[in-house]
C-alpha cells in the first residue's frame, strides 16, 4: 500500500508528527516496534516537566512557549487534562551556571520568575530544606505534562484525521530511491513519498540503513515514587522541581492524586543496547539509595523513607545534549528527530509540527538551526 508519509517510531515526537501530517491532508502511516505508550521509550512514567525559563540554552525558550500553546490547543480540542500548572522550582547554589541561565532566559523573554533565597523556600514549602548557599527560581506558569496521556491523545486525533497506526511492527529495512520510500517489516512492505524517522534509542540502527551514522548513546535511567506526607507534597501546593547539586542533577514531581513524590536523577546512567533486556529498577542498589540520599538532604525526609514504586526509561544522548531535528543530508524527503537527551518530551508537540512542516514545505517556520544534523560532520 502507498502512503504520502510513513512515520517510523510512533512515540512522543512521531505520534505528534502523525497528527500534524494527517491534519494537513497527508495520507499517513505510523509504525512502531512496540505499542505506545510503552516502557521502552523516553515517555514512560506518567509525567514530564514543562518549563520555559530554560537552563540548558535560551534558544529553547521560543520552542517551549510554542509547545505550551500547542498543548493548550490539544486540551481544548479533546477536553482532556494534559497539563497541570503546579509551577516549577529550579534550585542550585548561587554560582550554578544552570540557575544563571534560567534567570538570563527569563529576563530576555520577560518570563514570570521569582528568585528566592533558601530561607524563603524553606518557609514557603516546609517539605524542602535548602542549605544557605542555595537559591531557587520559581516559575509559577509552568508545570507538568501527563506524558502517556499526551501520546494517547495524539494517537486519537491522528486516527480521527485518517492516519493508520500499526503497533508491534518493527521495521526490518528502509530503502529510498529518489522520492520513492520502501519500508519492510516482518510481514509487509509499505511505500510512501516521504519518511519521518523518530525511533528513539533505535535511531542509530535505522539511520545506518540510510548511510547516516550519528553519535547517539542510549542510557538506562531510573525514577521512583515515595510515600510522603500528602498534605505537604500534594500537587495542589507543591511544585515540580529540578535541583543542580554537587552530587548530581535531580528532578521531581509532587504527589498527584496520592501517587507519592516522584524523583529521578537526570545525569549519569549506564549505556545500554536497546535490543537487550533493560535491568529493572532496584537491581542496582544505587537505584533506590541515590534517590533516598537526595530526599534526606533536600526534602526534609528522614531515614524511614518508603519506596512505593520504581521504573526505568531510556535517554538517547547526543554529545552536546541538544536535539537532532533536520532533513537527511542526502534525502530531502526524509525528516529526522532523534537524540532528545532526556529533556525532549515537553517539546514533542512543537517537534511534531516542525516535522510535518519539513515534510510538506521542506523547511520550518521555527528556528531549528541548533539541531542541525550537519554539526556532526567532523
Amino acid at each position: 500500500m502507498h502512503y504520502d508519509v510513513i512515520v517510523v517510531g510512533a512515540g512522543s515526537m512521531g505520534m505528534a508528527a502523525g497528527y500534524y501530517l494527517s491534519k494537513n491532508g497527508q495520507k499517513t502511516l505510523l509504525l512502531d516496534a512496540f505499542n505506545p505508550p510503552h516502557n521502552r521509550g523516553s515517555h514512560h512514567g506518567d509525567t514530564r516537566i514543562i518549563r520555559y525559563a530554560y537552563g540548558e540554552n535560551e534558544a529553547y525558550v521560543p520552542l517551549a512557549l510554542k509547545s505550551q500553546e500547542l498543548w493548550n490547543d490539544i486540551e481544548q480540542q479533546t477536553d482532556r487534562e494534559l497539563f497541570l500548572q503546579t509551577g516549577v522550582l529550579n534550585v542550585g547554589n548561587s554560582e550554578s551556571p544552570f540557575i544563571a541561565n534560567v534567570i538570563a532566559s527569563a529576563n530576555k523573554f520577560s518570563l514570570p520568575l521569582e528568585i528566592m533565597k533558601a530561607n524563603q523556600v524553606n518557609q514557603k514549602w516546609p517539605g524542602i530544606t535548602l542549605p544557605k548557599n542555595f537559591i531557587a527560581c520559581h516559575e509559577p506558569s509552568s508545570g507538568i505534562l501527563k506524558s502517556e496521556e499526551c501520546i494517547l491523545t495524539y494517537a486519537q486525533l491522528a486516527k480521527k484525521h485518517g492516519a493508520t497506526i500499526l503497533t508491534n511492527c518493527p521495521v526490518m529495512d528502509i530503502s529510498i530511491q529518489g522520492k520513492n520510500v520502501r519500508i519492510t517489516t516482518k510481514d509487509q512492505v509499505f511505500y510512501s513519498d516521504s519518511l519521518v524517522l523518530s525511533a528513539g534509542a533505535w535511531s542509530t540502527h535505522l539511520l545506518a540503513l540510510l548511510d547516516l551514522n550519528l553519535p547517539l548513546t542510549p542510557i538506562r535511567k531510573t525514577f521512583a515514587w515515595f510515600n510522603v506526607n500528602e498534605s505537604m507534597y500534594n500537587s495542589q501546593h507543591f511544585p515540580a522541581f529540578a535541583f543542580d547539586t554537587s552530587t548530581g542533577i535531580y528532578y521531581g514531581f509532587p504527589s498527584i492524586n496520592g501517587s507519592g513524590l516522584k524523583v529521578g536523577r537526570h545525569d549519569g546512567g549506564e549505556k545500554i543496547n536497546p535490543d537487550s533486556s533493560i535491568i529493572q529498577f532496584g537491581e542496582f542498589p544505587e537505584d533506590e539509595g541515590d534517590l533516598k540520599q537526595f530526599l534526606q538532604k533536600y526534602m526534609s525526609m528522614q531515614q524511614d523513607i518508603l519506596l512505593k514504586n520504581g521504573k526505568t526509561c531510556i535517554y538517547t544522548l547526543t554529545p552536546d545534549e541538544n536535539f537532532i531535528i533536520d532533513l537527511h543530508p542526502s534525502y530531502p524527503n526524509v525528516a529526522i528527530a532523534a537524540g532528545f537527551s532526556g529533556h525532549g518530551f515537553k517539546f514533542s508537540s512543537v517537534v511534531g509540527k516542525i516535522l510535518s512542516e519539513l515534510i510538506i514545505e521542506g523547511s520550518s517556520e521555527e528556528d531549528i538551526s541548533l539541531f542541525s544534523v550537519r554539526r556532526f560532520d567532523n
